[in-house]
């Protein structure tokens, strides 16, 4: 009997990292130098925010995610907190809210306005005042709404309801005391029923986050664990970390039992922290390098050998830190599976790296865009505190099916809140001392607006220009509108054109094969 070798076919073998142009990367950002082992870097469709380096106090920097090239050295930051800004969070359910934790030893929370941060802002939406040493770690719930958690240096790590009216909260709804030291990450599953950490302790636990009961404990003498990920609803924990020997070293895990990782791979001999990232999507882990170039990917099976390389982009370029884009922002006409954004600290430059699956049809590809997580919560947060747990909503990413995004403010008007949730960013003028404004999204576009041609009040859409000084922005809101409503018009009149040029291309291939087919009889 012959040996033959042992094929795997998978639909994701091929997928490249694509980094992005020049000018469309963000330069000039002043990356922070802090030596936590962090992500540094949070991004969602409407924004990213970056931890920048300052004097006095922490800041972090809110950019559209459109305002790409030079960044204003002078742009107005976020710099309420009196020690440095160790990590940031954007919320899951709101793109316009974000968690930020600090050396003051707070957490505070804040309402990004519409049209970005157009000056400096100071003071939070809510503060959350309950840790006696500083703040390390923060991790919003999967599925509830305003649920937040945090982790410090006092090794406690204490749930926070954001629905309590004050705006300044110092009483957690629960606080977890199982840890004997600085508590390195946190990871939650699918419908946020379990907790896993990862601790200096060289312990990982995964806990039962609503009451604080310890379920597993894993002390694996032959793995100290640095960052600890749940793999969707696969049942299985990864971690990364170091070998007894220092070898870099991921390590698989069952979530039912801790006692012997499921397997065990050493890397390389570097010393950087392994950033795991997890899509549940299409089952692709990806294995980031702190100060490395290069990012490992590969695929995630229920069954042995559980994990199977793929391959590994390359660079010249090491990352500090890297935020992720969530999977309702890709480009699903490009075939964009993944998005990363590094943080190249020896360039002051955050690079996005589209992670690409090779096609050439270029219509929608259900097969590898499954269901994903929506931007609607699936529960509150009070629901969730008396014992009831939900997966996420799911939303399908074919352009037109698409969830909208449900805010509670969307019915009350045109306040701070309600057009802060109504309005999407657009590219900004990256001149230094120019506004960044907005443009209204799809939630907003009544049929007046949707109904007008391409010339608006005797203008063309495409000659103007936006309000330059404060007196015209904040003059009145007819001349805001206006303008609004003539870039509304400029978008769907590209997105038409869009949608034409691919349904040219597409009756260009049919041609052709229809040539092809006609040629070989």
């Amino acid at each position: 009997m012959t040996w033959r070798p042992q094929y795997r076919s998978s639909k994701f073998r091929h997928v490249f990292g694509k980094a992005a142009t020049k000018e469309n990367c963000y330069d000039g950002v002043p990356i922070t130098r802090s030596v936590h082992d962090n992500h540094f870097c949070a991004v969602n469709p409407r924004f990213i925010a970056v931890i920048t380096e300052c004097a006095g106090g922490g800041a972090f920097l809110v950019l559209s995610v459109h305002h790409t090239g030079k960044v204003d050295p002078l742009h107005p930051k976020v710099s309420g907190h009196r020690g440095n800004v160790l990590d940031i969070k954007w919320n899951p359910f709101n793109d316009f809210c974000i968690a930020s934790c600090s050396e003051d030893s707070t957490v505070k929370v804040w309402d990004i306005p519409p049209h970005g941060v157009l000056k400096n802002l100071t003071v939070p939406w809510k503060e959350l005042q309950g840790h006696s040493r500083r703040v390390g770690l923060i991790e919003w719930h999967p599925t509830a709404n305003n649920v937040l958690f945090s982790t410090g240096y006092d090794y406690q790590v204490m749930i926070w309801n954001l629905d309590s009216p004050e705006a300044v909260i110092k009483n957690p709804v629960r606080t977890i005391s199982h840890h004997t030291d600085v508590v390195l990450s946190m990871s939650f599953n699918t419908d946020g029923s379990r907790l896993a950490t990862s601790c200096k302790d060289k312990k990982i636990r995964v806990l039962e986050p609503r009451t604080g009961n310890l379920l597993q404990e894993a002390n694996c003498k032959n793995h100290k664990a640095s960052k600890v990920l749940f793999l969707g609803n696969l049942k299985m924990l990864l971690s990364t970390g170091s070998s007894r020997w220092n070898h870099r070293q991921m390590a698989l895990w069952d979530q039912e039992d801790l006692d012997v990782p499921l397997l065990q791979e050493d890397l390389d001999g570097s010393s950087g922290v392994l950033f795991p990232f997890y899509d549940p999507d299409t089952h692709m882990l990806y294995i980031a390098g702190k100060g490395d170039g290069n990012i490992r990917y590969y695929e995630i099976s229920s069954e042995k050998p559980y994990m199977h390389f793929l391959t590994e982009y390359r660079s010249h370029t090491p990352q500090k830190g890297m935020g992720i884009m969530p999977k309702r922002g890709l480009d699903v006409s490009s075939c964009e599976v993944f998005r990363f954004y590094k943080l190249v600290t020896i360039k002051a430059l955050i690079e996005p790296l589209s992670m690409i699956v090779p096609r050439r049809s270029e219509s929608y590809q259900d097969d590898i865009y499954p269901m994903t997580a929506a931007s609607e919560a699936a529960m509150s947060a009070e629901e969730w505190l008396s014992g009831i747990d939900k997966g996420p909503v799911l939303q399908s990413l074919k352009p037109g099916s698409r969830v909208p995004d449900s805010y509670p403010e969307l019915s009350s008007g045109l306040g701070s809140k309600g057009l802060g949730n109504s309005l999407g960013t657009r590219r900004s003028q990256s001149r230094p001392g120019q506004l960044q404004l907005a443009y209204i999204q799809d939630q907003l576009g009544n049929k007046e607006c949707r109904s007008k041609t391409s010339v608006s009040n005797g203008q063309d859409p495409t000659l103007c220009s936006p309000p330059k000084t404060e007196n015209e922005v904040w003059g009145g809101f007819d001349l805001r509108l206006k303008f609004h409503k003539q870039q509304e018009e400029i978008r769907r009149l590209r997105e038409m054109l869009n949608q034409r040029d691919v349904r040219i291309k597409q009756l260009e291939l049919e041609i052709n094969n229809v040539r092809n087919s006609q040629d070989s009889h």
